[in-house]
C-alpha cells in the first residue's frame, strides 16, 4: 500500500506558543490513518519560528488530505499552514 507524504509549513498565532506543545497537540488532532514522519523548525523572523511538519497518509483514502487539513486548521495555536509538498512514497 503506498503512501503520501505531505510537507507543511505551520506557522504559530504568536512567538509565545511553545512549539513542543505544538507538537504534542498537532500529534492528538490527526485523524487516526495520519501519521507523524518528522517535524523541523524554521525561524522566520523577530523569534517566531515556524514548524515544518512531515505527515504521512494512505494514498487509497478518499478525502484525507483535506481532512488532515481541516484537523490541522481547527488547532487554536496555528494561525496559518502552508503546503510545500505532496509526494508519493
Amino acid at each position: 500500500m503506498a503512501k503520501v507524504l505531505i510537507s507543511y509549513k505551520i506557522l504559530p498565532s504568536d512567538v509565545t506558543v511553545d512549539l513542543n506543545l505544538l507538537k504534542e497537540k498537532i500529534k492528538k488532532e490527526l485523524p487516526e490513518y495520519a501519521s507523524i514522519r518528522k517535524f523541523a523548525e524554521e525561524p522566520i523572523a523577530y523569534g517566531l519560528v515556524a514548524l515544518i511538519a512531515h505527515i504521512t497518509i494512505p494514498e487509497e483514502k478518499p478525502g484525507g488530505l483535506y481532512e488532515l487539513e481541516k484537523s490541522l486548521q481547527n488547532i487554536e495555536e496555528i494561525s496559518q499552514i502552508e503546503t510545500l509538498m505532496v509526494h508519493r512514497v
